[in-house]
């Protein structure tokens, strides 16, 4: 099954152009390819490459598939970018997790990772050049938080709903 097993080669998969939004086709591919975070976790290598797959997963799922509006899914976009990039850099994992819900007036997104270790809120500065992340994360969604599991921790945000 896609997403279950196989997580070794991202970059060949997903569009290349940064910025400019794969066609439907493109976009549907990397859901097929490495599976729908709405059915199940996708399972993704822990390379920075694997950061805009699941960017583009996201912009699927939200833009294509449940019709967010612009500046949600945008937003959605960024705090995934943050979460992955966060596992990337931080955990020493192999793989992470990338889970999405969507309920009446909100969404859920979730990144699991198997470092126990917590994640951070720093103060941000005007000259600061890193540690913005969860900075965004808390200032865009409605709220986000940590739960540990026997094996890890899953990261997680929502962000309600409006103008749909």
């Amino acid at each position: 099954m896609a997403g279950q097993g196989e997580v070794a080669s991202v970059t060949e998969r997903v569009p290349e152009v940064p910025g400019e939004p794969a066609s439907d086709d493109s976009a549907n591919s990397v859901l097929e390819l490495f599976g729908d975070p709405t059915i199940a976790e996708v399972r993704l290598p822990n390379r920075p490459e694997a950061a805009r797959c699941a960017r583009e997963m996201t912009r699927t799922v939200t833009e294509s598939h449940w019709g967010l509006p612009g500046a949600l899914v945008d937003d959605a976009v960024l705090l995934v970018s943050e979460l992955v990039g966060n596992a990337v850099r931080h955990t020493g994992a192999h793989v992470f997790g990338l889970r999405m819900m969507r309920r009446r007036d909100w969404i859920r997104v979730e990144v699991r990772d198997p470092s126990r270790g917590l994640p951070c809120l720093l103060p941000v500065h005007g000259l600061d050049t890193s540690g913005r992340g969860l900075f965004l994360v808390d200032t865009l969604s409605g709220r986000w938080g940590v739960d540990l599991l026997p094996r890890g921790k899953t990261t997680w945000f929502e962000m309600r709903i409006t103008g749909s």
